[in-house]
């Protein structure tokens, strides 16, 4: 459940610490108080999407958290865990807007996305808007809703997936059959550029060395010369260094019986003579090894000249090559695979028979489901004042689509006629309202998510039904934790705690604040929605027996 809402600089509020308590709770307050800002804020940090326009005129970042307790949300904590995120009994959700326009997300103190946000509050909020009712008129959001009502997302999931399966096979076959011709030539093209390239059997480690040992053999006759002459001067002509270092050495040692300064230096001569020794004899084999070879030369020339005009052909650089032919092997494969039209025939024909076995599971599932939500909603309508009316889920054979065999409509009979007929073209506005009530109120009770709000969505009702939403409402939060937006008296009079919306001017700025009310509060806010204006003794009696009558 959540456990509180912290606010910094967010639209009108400045800031607000708020401790949520369990089972049904009312928000009121007047007209442009600011009453949905407090959704607005949760929504944030539940990863909805946002602007600059959410910080405070003047302020640089407009900041939400929000505290979940998930102690017995096990699926919750597995997800945190995949995602390496702390999972303890808290959640903590956050979300930062600056100036800029940059958002940063946290869960539990790391650093989050805005879909990591959002994946993590699907488990634990579901926000219900007050134009709800809009969205059911969709075709797409009436599937959805008896998909989530019935637990057949996953289900659903399988028959779409399937579904791309299936007709991804019978694209490839379509094409296979229909460019037979095309894929044959590219084939036979592929097939002689690759031989070419298998029999010039290069690799990029090739290249190197051939450049390589192209350089020295083209270069041998200098290296040759220039390993003479350096032996020479080292170590062969009468005057070559490593004779010069000898007599030094050996005059300084003499002299550093003498001196025993001298024979720090005469050491290091020693030194120098094993160096110029190795150097010399490293010399001897290099001149040894170098001699001039015409015959690899050339040969090492040719097959530089091979791989050169096969680069240019092709038009890349040389160590490209391999990849080239890597791609034509594979670009090969894919068209030997495409041109065996059996095999494609069986794929086709294994992808739809997979997606027609997961179909028309989803199928029996569905139609045993509209007969429990159908039997549900019109249960509720009665509660609501639509005792004429009844409401259906009909499932609408069509074409195999992702979604299904069928589509799904949501149908109303008795308000306009028997005959049943679909939802928006028999229910008026007020009438959609309550129909959309009764459909959030049933779908919320086999929700799984265990924090519920709903955000005026009790608009165009009054009188006895507004009483009646809100003793559903409280119901509802005898399960669940319940947070109802409203403008109606006899709702908030159901709730179990309530919160009072006001606006303050503070240094010339207009600041929203909310006021947990207690049992007189709560009588005073009750008589205003009820009179206005001026509360009289009486109002405040009428709001004493709407609270007196709450979970009647």
């Amino acid at each position: 459940m959540l456990r509180r809402l912290s606010i910094r600089d967010f639209v009108i509020v400045d800031r607000l610490e708020l401790d949520f308590a369990q089972g049904f709770g009312a928000l009121t307050g007047e007209t442009g108080a600011g009453k949905s800002i407090l959704i607005d804020a949760l929504a944030l940090a539940l990863g909805e999407r946002t602007d600059t326009s959410v910080i405070r005129s003047g302020c640089e970042k407009a900041e939400v958290s929000a505290d979940f307790d998930i102690a017995a949300l096990a699926e919750v904590k597995s997800w945190l865990a995949a995602n390496d995120f702390a999972a303890d009994d808290e959640l903590l959700l956050r979300r930062v807007v600056d100036a800029g326009g940059r958002s940063r997300g946290y869960i539990n103190g790391s650093p989050a996305t805005v879909q990591q946000l959002r994946e993590a509050g699907e488990w634990l909020v579901d926000i219900h808007g007050q134009h709800a009712h809009q969205s059911l008129l969709r075709a797409d959001a009436q599937r959805a809703l008896l998909d989530a009502h019935a637990g057949l997302q996953a289900l659903a999931a399988e028959v779409a997936a399937h579904f791309k399966t299936w007709r991804a096979a019978e694209k490839a076959l379509q094409e296979a059959s229909s460019g037979a011709a095309a894929a044959a030539e590219e084939r036979e093209r592929l097939e002689w550029q690759a031989r070419e390239l298998e029999t010039l059997a290069f690799s990029p480690a090739e290249w190197e060395d051939l450049e390589r040992e192209h350089r020295r053999l083209g270069h041998a006759a200098s290296l040759m010369e220039g390993a003479q002459f350096a032996l020479a001067a080292l170590s062969d002509d009468d005057a070559a260094c490593e004779r010069q270092v000898d007599s030094v050495a050996a005059r300084l040692a003499t002299l550093a019986d003498y001196d025993p300064a001298l024979g720090a230096v005469a050491d290091l001569l020693r030194s120098v003579q094993a160096e110029l020794a190795d150097a010399v004899s490293t010399l001897r084999r290099y001149s040894d090894r170098v001699d001039l070879d015409p015959a690899r030369l050339a040969e090492v020339e040719r097959r530089l000249d091979a791989v050169l005009a096969a680069a240019r052909k092709y038009r890349v650089q040389p160590p490209e090559l391999p990849g080239l032919l890597a791609d034509w092997q594979e670009r090969l494969a894919r068209l030997t695979a495409a041109s065996d039209l059996e095999a494609l025939t069986a794929a086709a024909a294994a992808g739809q028979t997979a997606y027609r076995a997961s179909a028309e599971k989803l199928s029996a599932a569905r139609r045993q489901a509209a007969l429990g939500m159908s039997a549900a909603v019109s249960d509720i309508m009665r509660q609501l004042a639509l005792s004429s009316g009844r409401f259906e889920v009909a499932l609408i054979t069509g074409e195999p689509a992702a979604c299904g065999l069928e589509q799904i409509e949501f149908r109303i009979a008795g308000l306009a006629g028997n005959e049943a007929r679909p939802l928006a073209k028999v229910a008026s506005g007020g009438e959609l309202s309550r129909i959309s009530l009764a459909i959030q109120v049933l779908t919320s009770r086999s929700a799984s998510v265990p924090t519920l709000i709903f955000d005026e969505v009790d608009v165009g009702i009054g009188g006895g039904v507004a009483e009646i939403v809100g003793r559903l409402l409280h119901q509802l939060g005898a399960e669940r934790q319940v947070l109802c937006v409203t403008h109606l008296p006899q709702v908030a009079a159901q709730a179990e705690w309530q919160w009072q919306v006001s606006k303050t001017q503070r240094d010339g700025a207009t600041l929203s604040a909310i006021t947990p009310l207690d049992a007189a509060g709560r009588v005073e806010e009750i008589a205003r929605m009820l009179g206005g204006v001026d509360i009289t003794g009486i109002t405040r009696q009428h709001a004493r027996e709407l609270l007196g009558s709450r979970g009647g």
